[in-house]
Order: structure tokens, then C-alpha cells, then sequence
């Protein structure tokens, strides 16, 4: 469809990360911009400075009137809104076009020169280091983001329209909808086994999308995809080596196939955050950016809201959010921790985000966890799921083979927390733990 046709853009489910890109998209490009999400956030409050409408009632009565007239509105959904959503029902009954976001975005950037960055973990700091590299080195590229950058406080970085880059979701098979130039995956370990059934699929998914790259590939080496690779402490066509760290700053050499650059510096914690900057470099040089320019910029990143994200930070108390919400994540954040603070105490809050996600990989949760010197654990996060009978955070809980851990709920949180007299407070998950994180910052900074 020729998307200049509609003026009206109508989102359900406004407030996800994704969604909320294209909102700012449409809006800032002179489109009628509303829509519902089942609640309010940092999100949706500032998609209303932009003068778009949100309500949070799933009413047909709160559509606007201009809204409702089929030749002028687009409707985008999310996945994760129920089939029996009624505005969503009452759009597909009455002739609207309506559309998945990943459809969206695809018709978005087919006409650009496409860099899409996929994989189960990884993919939203690669795709915003990558934005920020092209920003930076004088490329007129806009960015959809799956997180929230710090250096532009917005998960949309607003360039032309002849180049996009675009973290590219495995969810739903949605990256399947886009046409890359240039591709990267950070990895393919078994997730969304909700949609996807088996690990199998979800590969021969990624399978699928690698074929669709029609200029370069870059993958992470091991991979079993055809490509470029990249790697960290390992030859591989791109790869950093002679890591150290200076007063928490990264710096470390990288090898390309042409080139040489030494002392790049980068100031993300965690090894996994060495290797996100290098597969960015990967990128970005194939598409003619200089290692020079690549290093000035990645100097200058300042990371992504909710991934390693310090809340406090003083001498005596540090407070980090992260988003981690499978194993390999909780591994990469627990070895992080460990590596800037080696002798302190640490206490772990994670809140467990899907029934199916917990079922599928409760061994996997209770081995990551356990590594911390303490942990408490909230209640599973449903998102778009009903409960499954015998998958509780209890359940769970008692996989867990470690001397200090405790249940608790979001109300005792804070207590729980104090009570555990850690140095360094991690708190993790993918659900609404972010919202609770600011309610522990206040309390443990003394702003309340």
C-alpha cells in the first residue's frame, strides 16, 4: 500500500518500544498521530508532548471521529494485543487497513538502503550504536531503535529518507517484512519458543532473513549462517583484541580485513558490550564509514536506557537497570557486575517476564541467578499471556539453588531490598520492573 494515501495513523498499543518509534515517525512527518495502550509510561507521556492522543480505555466511544473514516486511517497493531481487543476488532470489521507494526516498517525502509540488526540478544545496543556511528559521521540515516538512546533520549534518530537502519525482531517472524542491504546477527539462542515451537524453527527463521540481505552479512563467529564474522578475543574477520580497562572505559584494537585501528575507546561495561561495538564497526565500514570516524563516535555513546543503565552510582551505593530477561542476558549482566565490582556485595531483583519463557528456560534462570551473592523475585510479568497452571515465581523460586534469596511482592520491594544491605543493586526483567526501578531509586537516594 502507498502509505502518503492516509493521514491519519491510528496505533494500538502505542506505548511499546517499537510502536512508539513509528508514532514519532508519522508524527514528526506532519501525519494525524493517536492511539491506545493499556497504560500510562515515560512512553506515552512523551508521545503527548508531541500532541498525539492516547487514551487507555479499549473503547470504540474514545476513538476520535476523524479517526473512524476508513479511506484516511492506517491502523498499526501489535502483536501482543489480544485478537479480542475491540478497537482492534472494530477496525477489521469496517473496512480499515489495518496493518502489524512489523508490516509498517517494512514498507517504511524497503525503498532505503537497509541496515538491519537481528538476534535474540544484542540487538537493540548494536542497532543504537550503529545509528549513533552514522549520525555522528555525517550519514542521513534514520534509526528505529527497541530502546531508548541516551544520547537522544528517543528510540527514533530522524535522518533522511534514503537510509534507515533497523533493529530487526525475530518476534513473530516480523523481520521476515523487511528488505536489508546490510545485515547483522548477534546470535540465535532458542527464545520465543511461544511462537516459534522449536529452537529449529527459530533458526531456519533467522535462516530466512539472512537470505534476504542482498549487499553484505555480518555474523557473529560460530554462527551457522554464511557471512562476515566478528568476535571478541578471537580471529574472525572483524574482532577487538588488547582489551583493557582504564577508570571503567574500554579500550581495546580492532582488526579488519583491510585495516588496523588501536585504541578505540568505549565507555559501555561488560565484555558483550565490546563485542555489540565491534559488530556496529562491522557494519558501519562496509557501508563506508572510516574507522576513524567509527572511533570518534563510539567515544561519544552514552548507551541505552535500560541496559546496564546506572540509576546511583556513588561510592558506597550502586543501583543498575537492565533489561535482561533470558539467561544468556542475566549471564552477560552477572559477569559485568562482576567484572567492574569484583569484592562487593551484590543482590539481584529479577521479575520474570512470560509464563512460557519461565517454563522453557527455569533451569536455565536458576543456574544465572544463583550466581549472585543475593536475589529477590516478584511475581511472573504476564505481558500478552494467561497464567499456566504450576508456572509461579514459587515454582521457580525453588529451582534456585542459593543461600540468600527471597520472594516478594512490588509493595514489599523496597523493604526487601534494604534488608539485604547489597553495595550493588541489579534489577532485571522485561515487564514493569522499569517503572518500579524509579520508585527504588527515590527511596534509596533519600528523594522522597
Amino acid at each position: 500500500m502507498n502509505l502518503n494515501s492516509k493521514h491519519n495513523i491510528y496505533f494500538i498499543g502505542i506505548g511499546g518500544i517499537g510502536m512508539s518509534a513509528l508514532a514519532r515517525f508519522f508524527a514528526v512527518n506532519g501525519k494525524n498521530v493517536a492511539g491506545f495502550d493499556r497504560a500510562t509510561s515515560v512512553i506515552t507521556s512523551s508521545l503527548e508532548k508531541l500532541g498525539i492522543e492516547i487514551h487507555t480505555d479499549d473503547s470504540i466511544e474514545m476513538i476520535s471521529a476523524e479517526f473512524k473514516d476508513p479511506s484516511k486511517t492506517l491502523v498499526i497493531y501489535t502483536p501482543a494485543v489480544h485478537e479480542s481487543h475491540q478497537e482492534l476488532t472494530y477496525f477489521n470489521s469496517n473496512g480499515f487497513t489495518v496493518l502489524k507494526r512489523s508490516e509498517v516498517l517494512g514498507l517504511i525502509t524497503k525503498g532505503t538502503f537497509c541496515l538491519a540488526v537481528a538476534g535474540t540478544h544484542g540487538k537493540t545496543t548494536t542497532s543504537t550504536i550503529l545509528g549513533h556511528i552514522l549520525k555522528e559521521s555525517g550519514v542521513d540515516a534514520t534509526s528505529f531503535l527497541g530502546g531508548v538512546s541516551e544520547n537522544y533520549n528517543s528510540n527514533l534518530i530522524l535522518g533522511g529518507d534514503e537510509i534507515s537502519v533497523v533493529e530487526a525482531d525475530e518476534y513473530d517472524r516480523s523481520f521476515l517484512r523487511l528488505s536489508p542491504n546490510i545485515a547483522c546477527v548477534t546470535s540465535m539462542d532458542a527464545d520465543h519458543l511461544d511462537i516459534y515451537g522449536e529452537a529449529d524453527a527459530l533458526q531456519d527463521s533467522f535462516q530466512e532473513f539472512a537470505d534476504k540481505v542482498t549487499d553484505t552479512m555480518i555474523v557473529y563467529k560460530g554462527l551457522p549462517l554464511k557471512g562476515l564474522t566478528y568476535a571478541v578475543n578471537s580471529t574472525a574477520d572483524y574482532y577487538a583484541d588488547n582489551i583493557k580497562i582504564k577508570n571503567g572505559t574500554y579500550i581495546f584494537d580492532v582488526m579488519t580485513p583491510t585495516e588496523i585501528i588501536t585504541n578505540v575507546e568505549f565507555n559501555l561495561p561488560g565484555k558483550h558490550n565490546v563485542l555489540n561495538a565491534v559488530a556496529a564497526l562491522a557494519m558501519a565500514n562496509n557501508f563506508g564509514v572510516s574507522l576513524q570516524d567509527i572511533a570518534k563516535a563510539l567515544l561519544t555513546f552514552k548507551g541505552v536506557q535500560r541496559r546496564f543503565s546506572y540509576k546511583i552510582k556513588t561510592d558506597d551505593l550502586v543501583l543498575i537497570d537492565d533489561y535482561a530477561h533470558h539467561p544468556t542476558e542475566i549471564n552477560a549482566v552477572y559477569e559485568s557486575v562482576k567484572e567492574m565490582y569484583p569484592t562487593k556485595k551484590n543482590v539481584v531483583i529479577f521479575q520474570p517476564h512470560l509464563f512460557s519463557r519461565t517454563k522453557d528456560f527455569a533451569d536455565g534462570f536458576a543456574k544465572s541467578l544463583a550466581q549472585f551473592d543475593g536475589l529477590i523475585l516478584l511475581d511472573i510479568y504476564p505481558a500478552r499471556e494467561k497464567p499456566m497452571k504450576g508456572i509461579t515465581s514459587k515454582w521457580l523460586f525453588d529451582k534456585i539453588n542459593m543461600e540468600s534469596k527471597k520472594l516478594s511482592s512490588k509493595e514489599g520491594l523496597v523493604n526487601a531490598i534494604k534488608s539485604e544491605n547489597a553495595a550493588i543493586i541489579v534489577m532485571i526483567g522485561a515487564g514493569d520492573i522499569g517503572e518500579l526501578v524509579v520508585d527504588v531509586q527515590k527511596e534509596l537516594s533519600g528523594e522522597n
